[in-house]
């Protein structure tokens, strides 16, 4: 579970000449990975966004039904007797030794990176097994969060968790994950990095080079991975009966953990709540539809396409079909609510953040969120291996196609410079969250 993106102009300028340092090892970095075989661009945010829905519906014994039209499009006659013709060249001329299983896996990687979309990947078995992992809420790790910038394929940390070995480590919000171990990862996919590089078995160390833009330097961090449980939900009370929930993920166990929070501040009192989904970047459907459902009212019948009852989010492929998602659970909060965003809130966090914001159920604070309003499917290929593919656009209550876009704050205010790479913030520093708050308070 470790996700943010390097393209603010302030950061390019404090790093002054030395980026330019910075920039030619992750070109070196990258020219090396590619002498490789290494062909997946870069992962942004929100990376299983659709994927659970699909794991529990696709049959995990065998591969999805191939018609015959199905390679139409590709000339595999062609295409298998060159890789015949480029084999038989590497078994007479190639010096090394070949890992046949390492190539027929970049067959398909290259497969799926030649669709040029940043979000289609494909997952050999054990990528795959590691990945799953990622959406149980628990694992063994460094306990911070990372993001992944879909432009560059630069990773950094947006979180970094109290009490984690990644806090006692050193390792701070903005540093860019260069190297793990002896591997340069600057353009790996992110949940490569994650569940093949940075997780790894408990009580062992991680050596992660970082660079810290602020120092214009390279940190060499060595860290003690330890069994994670993830803090997807965190919720107090704050003064005048303002209850505050922060959700760093949306995973299996999200639901249950954001329903507790809202009943026990609603058992103390609460009279308005703060959402905080800064910097989480999405995570599963369903859950962000449970937790929308969960605070919204079943019938409110704003938008046709609900049929009547409370639409949260819609899709469409490319032949305009899709699923329609609705309240249907009988339970909402009526008090004012405000929900804290930023660039790095993704995905489900904008499935969230768009139903609230059209049925004028929240106030919106904090800066413009990430923009990414497609749909992946996880698909089992029967073998072990998975391929994860985009399937569809998904749209706000209203209609709104936020991809590119993202949602724009209705009240904008940026995270004061000095606490971007603070690890943990006191509410008291936290002045997008105090806001957030005054907002709330004056009524609006």
């Amino acid at each position: 579970m470790e996700e943010q993106r390097l393209d603010r102009q302030d950061e390019k300028k404090r790093a002054g000449g030395g980026q330019n340092r910075f920039w030619l090892g992750v070109l070196t970095g990258a020219l090396v990975m590619a002498f490789v075989g290494l062909i997946i661009v870069g992962m942004s945010a929100g990376i299983y966004l659709f994927g659970r829905r699909v794991m529990s519906r696709q049959p995990q014994s065998g591969a999805p039904a191939i018609t015959d039209d199905s390679s139409k499009d590709l000339d595999f006659k062609h295409i298998t007797s060159k890789m015949e013709m480029i084999q038989q060249i590497i078994d007479q001329v190639f010096l090394y030794d070949e890992d046949e299983e390492n190539v027929e896996d970049y067959i398909y990687r290259g497969m799926l990176a030649g669709l040029d979309d940043p979000y289609s990947v494909y997952y050999s078995e054990e990528d795959y097994k590691m990945m799953q992992e990622s959406t149980s809420g628990t694992y063994s790790g460094i306990g911070a969060m990372i993001s992944q910038n879909r432009t560059t394929g630069l990773s950094t940390v947006v979180k970094v968790f109290d009490g984690s070995p990644a806090l006692e480590a050193g390792m701070k919000p903005g540093d860019v994950i260069y190297k793990v171990e002896d591997t340069l990862v600057a353009g790996e996919s992110l949940d490569v990095i994650v569940s093949n590089y940075v997780k790894g078995e408990e009580g062992t160390d991680v050596h992660i080079t970082v660079y810290r833009t602020e120092q214009d330097s390279y940190v060499d961090l060595t860290i003690t991975r330890r069994k994670i449980e993830v803090p997807t939900v965190e919720f107090r009370m704050l003064d005048d009966k303002t209850g505050y929930v922060a959700v760093s993920e949306f995973d299996l166990v999200t639901v249950e953990q954001f329903e507790q929070a809202i009943d026990e501040l609603t058992a103390k009192g609460m009279k308005q709540l703060v959402i905080d989904l800064r910097n989480n970047p999405g995570g599963i459907l369903d859950s962000a539809v449970a937790m929308v459902d969960y605070l919204l009212p079943d019938d409110i019948s704003t938008y046709k396409k609900g049929e009547g009852k409370s639409l949260i989010v819609y899709t469409a492929d490319k032949n305009q079909e899709g699923e329609t998602y609705t309240a249907s659970d009988g339970h909402s909060v009526d008090i004012p609510m405000a929900i804290l965003v930023n660039g790095d809130s993704a995905s489900a966090s904008e499935v969230f953040t768009g139903a609230m914001k059209d049925y004028d159920k929240a106030v919106v604070v904090g800066t413009t969120s990430y923009g990414k309003g497609i749909v992946q499917n996880l698909i089992p290929l029967g073998d072990g291996s998975a391929i994860k593919v985009t399937t569809a656009h998904y749209y706000t209550p209203s209609g709104f196609d936020l991809h590119g876009k993202g949602i724009e704050p209705d009240v904008e205010v940026e995270l004061d410079e000095k606490l971007k790479t603070q690890a943990v913030i006191a509410p008291e520093e936290d002045n997008q969250l105090k806001k957030a708050v005054e907002v709330l308070n004056s009524g609006r």
